[in-house]
């Protein structure tokens, strides 16, 4: 059977134009925290995502290294918390990269905070204060809800810097919104047994999550934002946690877990690690994962 040479070749120049789009609409994304590394594959999953961090890192403080500057320079879109919680490295990494791409939030820089209403805003910091965030809260990513309303920013986002797959993206957002909404749902249920629970914490990283659940924090091992525990501030702890409403200790997955411990010899309160992000333990492998292992581990406690 002879087939036209003419028609192999169109066929031939569709198939490379159809790849060459691909290939141009395949965003390089470059995530300050895991979660927003596993939000960007929840809603670009044909994207080429890498994430600064882990879940066993702090990411208030973060080497601005080689690697990293590399992976900034290719980046289309950087997605970080926002509300100064990357201050202290992501200007560095802006500035040695020299990405114009990922500099202002008009063009490839997406901050989650400026999509939400942040808890804790603070109308003037000084540094007696410590570590405080001016703009809030950053660690909103353990409020569903308002991630959910990032999640749509995002979106939008996306569909800015590559148009051309503006279906692909609100397909995308609108399969996530389905599945989170009933997973919201789920969570609201099984996590009923925890509201009004008291804890100890270290810093505010769970802010967002108790503030959800209902549940309250009491007492913070630092005794300022950023400063490490102290003996005598351990003590006040002590005598708080002797008035027997005290669940437990919490620490984030990347914090030191010392001053939790002496704590909690003291007063005989269980010490719980909770992840803090996807990869904070064997169990949180993306957002909803991360969700169901923190609340499992909080009821644990409350059962005990």
């Amino acid at each position: 059977m002879h087939i036209n040479s003419k028609v192999i070749k169109a066929s031939f120049a569709a198939l490379a134009l159809t790849f060459a789009s691909g290939a141009q609409a395949q965003l390089n994304i470059f995530a300050c925290e895991p979660e927003y590394a596993a939000l960007a594959q929840e809603l670009a999953p044909d994207a080429k995502i890498y994430s600064a961090t882990t879940a066993m890192q702090d990411p208030h403080q973060v080497q601005a290294r080689p690697s990293l500057i590399a992976k900034m320079r290719q980046a289309d879109l950087a997605i970080c918390a926002g509300a100064d919680l990357e201050v202290g490295w992501l200007p560095m990494l802006q500035m040695k990269s020299s990405n114009a791409k990922v500099r202002s939030i008009e063009q490839g820089l997406f901050f989650a905070a400026e999509h939400i209403d942040t808890l804790d805003r603070l109308a003037s910091v000084d540094r007696s204060m410590g570590d405080v965030h001016a703009k809030g809260n950053p660690h909103l990513h353990f409020d569903p809800d308002r991630l959910l309303q990032v999640a749509q920013a995002l979106t939008v986002k996306l569909v800015q810097l590559d148009p051309d797959s503006k279906g692909k993206y609100d397909a995308a957002l609108a399969d996530f919104s389905q599945r989170w909404q009933v997973a919201i749902a789920e969570w609201q249920q099984l996590a009923k047994p925890l509201k009004g629970k008291k804890v100890i914490a270290y810093h505010s990283s769970f802010r967002y999550l108790f503030n959800w659940i209902g549940m309250e924090q009491v007492g913070d091992l630092e005794p300022k934002p950023g400063i490490p525990p102290s003996t005598s501030h351990l003590a006040s702890l002590q005598s708080r946690a002797q008035e027997g409403d005290v669940m437990a200790i919490i620490v984030a997955s990347y914090q030191d877990e010392r001053g939790a411990h002496w704590l909690g010899e003291r007063t005989n309160l269980p010490v719980q690690v909770l992840p803090m992000s996807v990869g904070g333990n064997d169990d949180s492998e993306d957002l909803f994962s991360l969700y169901r292992s923190v609340i499992g581990l909080l009821l644990s406690l409350s059962q005990q």
